[in-house]
This record gives C-alpha cells, structure tokens and sequence, in this order.
C-alpha cells in the first residue's frame, strides 16, 4: 500500500494492491453482516467453531492430513493461502447471537458496535436502544457501502472526497473495532502479538490490526490540515 496523501479541494488519495483491496472488501462486508438486524450467516452454513484454524472443516481432511481432492493443504500456492486466511479472518468475524435492537446484543462485538446508553438502568437503556438503534446501524451501513463502492474492486489507485474519506475512517473503525475484540486485543497489543509466532493461527489477524491502524492512521494524517 501506498499511504494517503491529502489532495486539492480536501479528498485523498492513495494505491492498494488487489490482495489488500480484497481484504478491506471481505472485513467490511463481515461487519455489514454483523450490523444487519437479522444477523450474520455463514456463507458455508457451518459454524466457525465447527471449523479448523483456516477456517476449513476438519472432516474434508483425512487421517494423512490430506484435503478431500488427496493433496496436502501445506502445499497450496500463495493465492489459495490468502484466500485460506480471509476464510480463517471471516470464520473470526462471524458470530451467531445478534440480539436483538430492544435488548443488550449477546455477541460482544455489536455491544461495543451499538453501545448501551445507561448501564445503570436496564429499562431507560432499553427504551434509548428501541429509539436510536436502527439509526446507529443504519450509519454505519452507510460509512461501510460508501467506502465499499470507492473500494477498486482489483486494487489500483483509491481517490477520495473529503466525505467519503470520513466514511472510510468509521468503517476502517468498526472493523478494527470487531477484530480487536475478537482477538481479546488489550493495551499490550505488541506485547500479546510479540508473544506469537508465525505459525500460530491468530498470527495473520494480529498482523491484520496493526495493519489496519496503519490505514487509519495513514488517513488521518492525510485529513489534518
């Protein structure tokens, strides 16, 4: 990627390569899912955790360890192990406990995306949910289309007004928002991402985070007069 530099009239620019303009697509399109009143579903009908560390069904592999076509996953080329860790950071994403807009969302994901308003008085939080709610998921619906319709679908060069630049920012917001706390990302980020390897499953989405705050933070400077 190359970072954002600000450009006349108050807009943005910048350059991402199709694996990363793929991947910006795919996270906010989880959020999307997350945020819609019905609920997420996964699109291969199976239940993340029902599912290995790259986000595939344990059972399409036999005892050997091959997959159900009889080859070795560790051999995949590059472009099936991307598509493998998009599928391991979707199965991270979804959740099946939405809540409801009258209620405090199970799914600790959207309590944080669609915060309560008193967290001391159930009933008046209640009654605040019922009435802004929708409101609030209907923004960030529309931060998250207004960034994916600017999103090139093949990469390339990202031009931006200064309005779509700040539904950029909620949206990059929310979906950093959603991965940290799937990750269980404290204050000593680097501390817990240091203590991985590579090999580690949640290896590729901690380094998704800090990749991401370096978008954010990219944009920001670039909006700052």
């Amino acid at each position: 990627m190359q970072p954002f530099r600000s450009t006349r009239g108050g807009g943005v620019r910048a350059w991402l390569a199709a694996s990363e303009a793929s991947l910006l697509r795919n996270l906010v399109d989880q959020v999307v899912a997350l945020i819609t009143p019905d609920g997420p579903q996964h699109p291969t009908g199976q239940d993340p955790k029902s599912q290995d560390s790259k986000g595939k069904d344990p059972k399409s592999q036999d005892s050997k360890g091959k997959d159900s076509k009889g080859k070795d996953p560790k051999s995949k080329d590059p472009k099936a192990k991307a598509d493998d860790e998009i599928a391991a950071l979707e199965a991270l994403l979804h959740e099946p406990a939405p809540g409801t807009a009258q209620g405090i969302p199970q799914d600790p994901v959207l309590a944080r995306l669609l915060p309560d308003g008193y967290r001391d008085d159930p009933e008046a939080a209640g009654e605040f949910r019922k009435y802004t709610e929708p409101a609030l998921r209907d923004a960030k619906q529309q931060a998250a289309q207004q960034m994916l319709d600017s999103l090139p679908d093949g990469g390339g060069r990202v031009q931006l007004t200064a309005d779509q630049a700040q539904a950029w920012l909620k949206a990059l917001n929310d979906v950093r928002l959603a991965l940290g706390i799937r990750l269980d990302v404290s204050e000593d980020f680097e501390d817990q991402w240091g203590r991985l390897t590579p090999e580690d499953p949640q290896w590729t989405a901690f380094e998704v985070y800090a990749w991401l705050g370096a978008v954010q933070e990219s944009l920001v400077q670039a909006l700052t007069p």
